[in-house]
């Protein structure tokens, strides 16, 4: 498929009716998680449309250009609330978070294993097993919290739910957090769809962890959210730095709606909602639209084609959702370890004692025993004499396969 030959209607021919912006709601008992998924991923996408397109106004002179995308960021609104309200009122908060980390969990195992970039690659396997590690750390949250709470049932045994690397592991100093940027020129077509999906996507779950948590209902789950929205500032932030800065605003913006025409796209292919589905092919249309007037725009201005950002145009591999258990045990196995160290990583007993990492670990966290992520898995144990899993078999690092036992120490301390 080739986004730049799809025929499509002109852009102003595109504004969705309030009637239509407010769609059928998912029924949460009976939806695939791998919808909600795709759900979660396209309205994180569509955020990240509207905040790059308002940034790119305020550093934008050329009122036609102005113009063109405040079009453009209007039905890119129309489509995230469209997209948002296909979340049923009755879904809890805990059960929309159980979807978002599993969103983290299968979307960066996919792109990890497809990406021919090894830089990209890395930044993915680590973040890979923090968000492995949230999804356990909220699933025990929801035990607590929630009369027949099921995780296992909201995830479709498809994604497994036991310890990564423990979250009070993840807080890293800020500088360790930013990595070295692609060259866009010299980039695969995909390495630079992968940047910008997963950042959309981490930047979906930092801003809803960031509101969240003043409305959750205890003090346990506000702090846990708090701490985990912490983490993903720290993901966002490496995935961003993976983005090459020296694209001109008019190429990220090609770029953008190229992504958002791939995500349609693939999701138009793999959804088995018809309702849903209908809906991701009516985007698709809208964001060739989008795409083709961006395009327009980038050789009328910078006199550069198209093709020297996205190729021909013609989409790569597509993007599908699906399980990851052996993926996500073999790099857990391998990378258990790892803290970021500048633009790598390092495995964390190699780490000298005056390090960065010690530094910040120590500025926030005064009391490990204290720190909510831990204090949500004691209070299971204490509640059911063990923790909440569910494994096809033991946790493959042996310091993480005690049910009665919370580690903080692996991955953190010499």
């Amino acid at each position: 498929m080739n986004p730049l030959e799809f025929e499509t209607k002109e852009v102003d021919d595109n504004f969705i009716s309030f009637d239509k912006m407010y769609p059928k709601a998912y029924n949460k008992k009976t939806t695939n998680p791998y919808t909600k998924t795709r759900v979660i991923l396209l309205n994180g996408t569509e955020y990240e449309s509207v905040w790059f397109l308002h940034q790119f106004a305020r550093h934008c002179e050329n009122d036609e250009i102005k113009r063109a995308i405040s079009i453009v960021r209007n039905q890119e609104q129309q489509q995230q609330k469209r997209i948002a309200c296909l979340k049923p009122i009755n879904e809890s908060i805990l059960e929309t978070t159980i979807a978002y980390e599993q969103l983290a969990i299968d979307l960066t195992a996919m792109l990890a294993q497809n990406d021919p970039d090894e830089n990209n690659k890395k930044a993915l396997n680590f973040a890979l097993l923090e968000d492995f590690d949230h999804l356990y750390r909220f699933s025990n949250l929801m035990m607590l919290d929630v009369k027949g709470a099921d995780p296992e049932t909201l995830v479709g045994s498809f994604t497994e739910i036991t310890p990564g690397r423990p979250t009070i592991a993840h807080h890293r100093y800020p500088m360790d957090n930013v990595k070295k940027a692609m060259v866009a020129k010299k980039s695969d077509l995909f390495t630079k769809l992968v940047a910008n999906i997963i950042t959309a996507a981490e930047q979906q779950t930092m801003n809803y962890y960031m509101n969240i948590s003043q409305w959750y209902k205890n003090d346990l789950g506000r702090r846990l959210f708090g701490e985990i929205a912490m983490v993903e500032e720290e993901h966002v932030t490496q995935y961003e730095s993976l983005k090459d800065p020296t694209c001109s605003w008019l190429q990220q913006w090609v770029l953008h709606e190229y992504t958002e025409a791939y995500l349609y796209y693939s999701a138009s292919q793999e959804e088995k909602d018809e309702n849903i589905k209908r809906i991701w092919e009516e985007h698709f249309e809208m964001e060739c639209a989008h795409l083709k007037l961006a395009c327009k725009l980038l050789e009328k201005h910078e006199k550069t084609k198209p093709a020297e950002v996205i190729g021909s145009g013609e989409f790569p591999r597509l993007l599908t959702l699906g399980t990851n258990k052996q993926y996500v045990r073999d790099v857990l196995e391998r990378t258990i370890m790892l803290t970021g160290n500048r633009q790598d990583y390092i495995d964390v007993l190699r780490l000298k004692p005056n390090a960065d990492f010690f530094f910040y670990q120590d500025s926030v966290i005064k009391d490990a025993e204290n720190i909510a992520s831990h204090e949500v898995i004691k209070a299971t144990i204490n509640k059911f004499g063990k923790d909440y899993r569910f494994e096809e078999s033991a946790n493959p690092i042996k310091e993480l396969s005690k049910r009665k036992f919370d580690n903080i120490t692996i991955a953190r301390s010499k």
